[in-house]
């Protein structure tokens, strides 16, 4: 039997791999004595997979941070699911929580306050090397020396306290203490925001790294988009409590479709001689507990229509929540 030449055959599709980590149609609410409940974050999906860095990016008050403490067990949800592994991802108790859900470390905003000034930053990085230890990692032999200098300080700080160093310097710490508990998933919560701009691009580009070698997944909020082309795969826009645009990183940044992401590039200020000021977002984002009808930016967009304030657009196909898309 003659057999068929190769262009005859169809190829089978390779699966994608699972994502480490599912959150769909995410509610975070938040109740105040006396108000309305302020949902932060009002209908999120996202996905971040192994070796893969996601950046989600937006202005303050979005609800980007609320997202992130979700994701780690730091807040309940109020609806949605959240998984790590295929394995649903539950607020933290009192109860010891499930060894797992160590894979999943963040680091914080505030590289002064994440650290405890009374340990010496050794001891407290010897804290993750033990909780990898007693869910059964293989160990690899790690100490506090090594991991500081995997992040480019001295093996010898490991005798010192937080507050012997910068807060550049501080933030290393923190990311080798994440690193310790040998986490598949990494979170950075606007971790360059309180360092100075010249360690920005620094960490940035070290966590990006670091990720990437040990092959876990990196989500990394920020509301500096410059800083996140730099390191980031893919890139999910929030405004408001949702997700408005999302793409590839290089996707995004040369069409960008949602006129909140075009408004965010145009602040980025340019490098050119020109002298020009970059752009100006008019208004301030609303409060999340009164939310505007319709789409959530029509108030502040330069291209609003009759419609966009009664009709709230979803995610479409193409990664875009606008009615210019609508199909």
């Amino acid at each position: 039997m003659t057999p068929l030449p190769t262009s005859h055959l169809t190829p089978v599709p390779t699966p994608a791999p699972a994502p480490l980590l599912s959150v769909d149609d995410l509610v975070v609410q938040y109740r105040r004595p006396g108000a309305e409940p302020t949902r932060a974050v009002a209908g999120v999906s996202l996905e971040v997979r192994a070796g893969e860095v996601v950046g989600l990016v937006g202005e303050s008050g979005c609800g980007k941070s609320t997202l992130a403490r979700a994701v780690c067990g730091l807040t309940a949800p109020k609806e949605g699911t959240i998984a790590f592994e295929g394995a649903p991802v539950g607020p933290l108790g009192v109860r010891r929580r499930d060894p797992g859900l160590t894979r999943v470390q963040m680091v914080f905003q505030d590289p002064y306050g994440s650290l405890n000034p009374r340990r010496r930053i050794g001891a407290q990085i010897a804290d993750g090397i033990r909780a990898a230890a007693a869910r059964g990692d293989a160990a690899d032999g790690a100490t506090p020396g090594d991991l500081l200098t995997r992040v480019g300080l001295s093996a010898d700080d490991a005798a010192r306290y937080p507050q012997e160093f910068s807060g550049g310097q501080r933030q290393r710490i923190a990311i080798a203490r994440a690193l310790a508990a040998r986490p598949r998933l990494l979170v950075g919560d606007e971790p360059i925001s309180a360092l100075d701009a010249s360690a920005q691009s620094q960490v940035a580009t070290l966590m990006r790294l670091l990720a990437v070698e040990s092959g876990a997944g990196l989500l990394f909020i920020s509301h500096d988009l410059s800083v996140v082309r730099l390191i980031a795969d893919r890139i999910a826009v929030m405004y408001l409590g949702r997700i408005v645009e999302t793409g590839p990183t290089a996707e995004v940044w040369a069409n960008p479709r949602h006129p909140y992401t075009r408004a965010l590039l145009a602040a980025i200020p340019q490098p050119d001689g020109a002298g020009l000021l970059p752009a100006e977002l008019p208004g301030d984002v609303p409060d999340p507990a009164a939310p505007p009808s319709g789409c959530r930016f029509h108030p502040r967009c330069p291209v609003a229509f009759d419609g966009c304030d009664r009709e709230d657009p979803q995610l479409v196909a193409g990664g875009v929540a606008c009615r210019l898309y609508a199909a």
